[in-house]
């Protein structure tokens, strides 16, 4: 099935987990997915990029405690011209390094929208996340030197061209949960940390908060099942 189909197939508690996910991501509400044991290992607090308000971004800082990103298609980074960082940076940490995880990062830029102050604030931050959900919904329309301004403080990722057939990253799972929920190609994704440990949250611990907060989790292999 392609990436950008919007029909859940399947039956049982995987096909219905990752069906209550995009009707989750239609709605504009968060999910949690769970990436692959023998990958990261981590599961992150993932939004549509257009229903990202003050209060998410200050959810994402205090239940999730990883980094806020905003992941976007590979047509949309081509349209902005967003490099990935690593070509972009001109320093010998910049260098090819073996990830233990995956074959390289998905970051690109990090920026601020031109119409925040110091843009770290929850409102600057989901000024610039939403204005970055309107821009990839349109991009040709969209002069993103004149829009957004670098450095800033909500970093980009740029997903894999065939999304999750080349990898299978938060960015790219993201991605496919908001092609089959017809939102634009612009998710945000947060990775949630343990308090206690100071690691990965473990995946029952991030289901357990599902159940509290009435949210969907969802394994990534599931949703390569169903979706990719």
């Amino acid at each position: 099935m392609s990436p950008n189909s919007n029909t859940v197939t399947g039956t049982g508690e995987t096909a219905g987990s990752v069906e209550r996910a995009v009707e989750a991501v239609r709605r504009g509400e968060p999910v949690l997915v769970h990436d692959a044991a023998d990958r990261e290992g981590e599961t992150d607090l993932v939004y549509p990029a257009g229903a990202v308000t003050p209060d998410a971004v200050a959810r994402m800082r205090n239940d999730a405690g990883g980094l806020v990103c905003v992941a976007l298609s590979a047509a949309v980074c081509r349209a902005f011209d967003l490099p990935y960082a690593q070509s972009a940076i001109d320093h010998a940490a910049a260098a090819d390094h073996d990830l233990a995880y995956d074959e390289r990062s998905s970051f690109s830029l990090a920026v601020n929208h031109c119409d925040t102050f110091t843009g770290i604030t929850d409102e600057d931050r989901a000024l610039t996340i939403t204005r970055l959900a309107e821009a990839a919904a349109d991009p040709a329309g969209v002069d993103f030197a004149a829009e957004f301004r670098a450095p800033g403080h909500v970093t980009l990722l740029r997903a894999a061209p065939d999304l999750v057939a080349d990898r299978r990253g938060h960015t790219e799972l993201a991605l496919v949960l908001a092609a089959a929920a017809d939102r634009p190609p612009a998710m945000v994704v947060c990775e949630m940390l343990d308090d206690e440990t100071g690691g990965a949250l473990s995946p029952a611990a991030a289901r357990a908060y599902a159940d509290r907060h009435g949210l969907v989790y969802v394994e990534g292999a599931d949703v390569v099942a169903q979706l990719g």
